[in-house]
């Protein structure tokens, strides 16, 4: 039983969100692109994560400013509505719907890629279904749980990791590197290569902004999120960071008879194949709390989308009054993992950055935006409300124009399909478009918002 009236309960710490972010990013992720980021990059991997850490932080400081002035769990969706307006909200959030509807199927089909390879006693697509029927039911049964297990299995994911840096720090003892700075930079390298790179790092820090879309489900979160925002990508991208580094010293250069494995041939060079099998374990846990994360900022986005009746109220846009979840928002989210069933990784990964990269262009618009309106009144600063996020903009443009194709062409039919959709609720714009009464959501010292229902 579904219910209207109940609202979204803050429940989260600081540590609670941040946890949720790193599980979003995946901390393993590191070691299973690492090759890939290194050929890129001639050798310099870490330099290449260094440089996507900076060009993401830029849009994370936007999120951070837009957090802590509109503390709603909309993300890009409800900040382009206060903002430039329900209509273009609308279109951002119908983008972003993109990277958040089929991110959670990606999350499991990669699991499943895993768990296949490991344990080929079950099929891929019955490591899929498994996958999204026990996410599910967690974030089903609660946030508490959810916060819980995530936590649990982060932390898990995080210490694997550490000791696979641990076992090639013992086998550096044994094999000294030449040089210490070359995986930082040396003369085989060339700027375009690093800048190559590093646009491919940046699609690690994707999740970044979905920590905003547990706003109305934080404590303090007018304080909590904007600072959440930025420990995810500075946390996040050290991690990757330092971990590239010592793997760039275990193997100099950008050479490999396999990119792609590297992380797991390496692996076996330092700690033998039981070890390398073990790391896999990091993708496996990372993995099953990263879709963990990924499917509960889906649901929200969804439901507040509902909540506003631009998508059917009477599916999204209520909760279960026992648990304070979007029960129906989260099954739709699983039951798109069927999608998954018939398509490869390749192309299931090839479309959804367009939403999330079309969403932090708009977001670093929006903090351009509140500046000009709000420049007399709140004494903001032109640096840090114009020339950092406009720089974001140009960085998150930049990195829409290196995704494929398929991926533009994908995008451009789903944010006409959209646009039609928005003529029809509009009724070709003679209507104003759908939106909740949202009132004074931090009157309580900038808490947890409080949302009102009502459209």
């Amino acid at each position: 039983m579904s219910d209207t009236t109940a609202r979204l309960s803050p429940k989260l710490s600081l540590v609670s969100v941040v946890t949720f972010g790193l599980a979003y990013m995946a901390p393993s992720l590191v070691m299973v692109i690492f090759g890939v980021i290194a050929a890129a990059s001639a050798g310099t991997a870490p330099t290449a994560f260094l440089v996507a850490t900076g060009a993401m932080c830029l849009t994370a400081l936007s999120y951070a400013k837009m957090a802590r002035h509109h503390p709603l769990s909309g993300s890009a969706y409800s900040y382009a509505r206060k903002l430039i307006g329900s209509p273009a909200g609308f279109l951002v959030g119908w983008a972003v719907l993109l990277d958040y509807l089929f991110l959670p199927m990606v999350a499991w089909l990669v699991q499943a890629v895993y768990l296949n390879a490991q344990f080929p006693v079950l099929p891929v697509w019955a490591w899929l279904l498994l996958n999204a029927v026990l996410t599910t039911l967690v974030n089903v049964v609660g946030l508490t749980l959810t916060d819980r297990v995530n936590k649990l299995l982060t932390g898990l994911a995080v210490f694997l990791v550490l000791l696979f840096v641990a076992y090639c720090l013992v086998h550096l003892g044994g094999h000294p590197p030449h040089s210490y700075t070359a995986p930082l930079w040396h003369s085989g390298r060339s700027l375009g290569g690093v800048s190559a790179a590093s646009a491919i790092a940046a699609y690690s820090y994707l999740g970044f902004d979905a920590v905003t879309t547990l706003s109305e489900e934080t404590r303090d979160a007018r304080r909590t999120i904007p600072r959440a925002v930025v420990l995810v990508v500075a946390i996040g991208g050290a991690l990757f960071a330092v971990v590239a580094y010592i793997m760039q010293l275990v193997h100099p250069g950008g050479v490999f008879d396999a990119p792609e494995i590297a992380g797991y041939t390496l692996s076996v060079e330092v700690g033998g194949r039981t070890f390398a099998d073990w790391t896999n374990a990091a993708g496996i846990v990372g993995g099953f709390a990263s879709g963990l994360a990924v499917q509960l900022s889906s649901s929200r986005l969804l439901y507040i989308m509902g909540r506003d009746g631009v998508l059917p109220k009477r599916i999204f846009g209520v909760l279960h009054p026992r648990t304070r979840t979007p029960v129906l928002p989260l099954l739709v989210t699983g039951a798109v993992c069927l999608a998954g069933l018939n398509i490869s990784l390749a192309t299931a990964t090839s479309f959804i950055n367009f939403g999330a990269f079309l969403g932090f262009t708009v977001v670093n618009l929006c903090v351009i935006v509140h500046f000009v309106r709000n420049r007399g009144t709140e004494g903001t600063k032109v640096f840090g409300h114009v020339v950092v996020p406009a720089l974001g903009a140009c960085v998150t443009v930049y990195l829409m124009t290196r995704l494929s194709a398929a991926a533009l062409v994908i995008g451009g039919c789903w944010l006409t399909a959209g646009f039609a959709h928005l003529l029809w609720l509009t009724r070709g714009f003679r209507r104003a478009t759908p939106e909740m009464s949202l009132g004074d959501l931090a009157a309580d010292a900038g808490g947890g918002a409080k949302a009102t229902t009502g459209s």
